[in-house]
């Protein structure tokens, strides 16, 4: 049986880096993931990676830091660079080959995002890791997956979180949440739910680009999805 998608991009949040801690980056969360996507990569699958910050510097109210936006957005952007490093670690572990591209030149460290460069990344059997979000202030990492999965022509953005899929409300505050298997772009909107930050989620709507909501931390899963079966909650028309 083959794969449902050839390109995917992955969308990490940071929170769910640090497992059962309260701060950081649990290795043990680290090897699953990248177990996982060996996984679907072992069947020829292109993968792209976007992981967010939160799980080392969230922006928070600048009234109680006394940190403007946009310098907070940048610390921001740096974590994420963090988290990508030690995602990348995890996945030369498993047995893969990575690049890790930034949006903010770190020579040292990372490529430079040139998107012709990281196509040719994936078309080489590559993970490819892209940090520091678009590299602006004001934009959320979900936004960074929606721009990168537009520009590499992915087939999909996959959202990993620690739920199964989209629910009518909160399943970890409403026991009578019911899941949705598939819902449209403007049914999210109707309904407001809570799937990425609008400037991302319109970006899929009007680029046409599905998005799956599933629960990462379940190992296996991720091959599931890549193979058509019924896990998580489809975005799609």
């Amino acid at each position: 049986m083959l794969p449902k998608y050839k390109r995917i991009l992955l969308k990490l949040s940071g929170e769910s880096l640090m497992g059962d801690s309260n701060y950081g980056i649990d290795p043990k969360v680290i090897s699953q993931y990248a177990h996982d996507i060996k996984a679907i990569t072992d069947l020829g699958v292109q993968v792209a990676v976007v992981i967010g910050g939160g799980n080392i510097y969230r922006g928070m109210n600048e009234a109680e830091t006394g940190i403007e936006r946009a310098q907070g957005d940048y610390m921001g952007m740096l974590a994420t660079v963090i988290n990508g490093m030690a995602m990348q670690s995890g996945l030369e572990r498993a047995g893969m080959y990575t690049r890790l591209q930034s949006a903010i030149k770190m020579e040292q460290i990372a490529e430079p995002y040139i998107r012709r460069r990281a196509i040719r990344h994936l078309e080489k059997g590559r993970v490819v890791i892209f940090g520091a979000g678009t590299g602006n202030p004001y934009f959320t990492t979900d936004t960074a997956a929606s721009l990168r999965a537009i520009e590499i022509q992915a087939d999909v953005i996959l959202k990993g979180t620690r739920v199964d899929g989209i629910y009518t409300a909160d399943p970890e505050k409403d026991p009578s949440a019911v899941k949705y298997e598939t819902i449209t772009f403007s049914e999210v909107y109707q309904r407001s739910l809570n799937v990425m930050d609008m400037t991302a989620f319109t970006l899929c709507q009007e680029n046409k680009l599905p998005i799956i909501v599933f629960d990462m931390n379940k190992p296996g899963n991720l091959l599931h999805v890549i193979m058509g079966r019924k896990v998580g909650t489809l975005v799609m028309g």
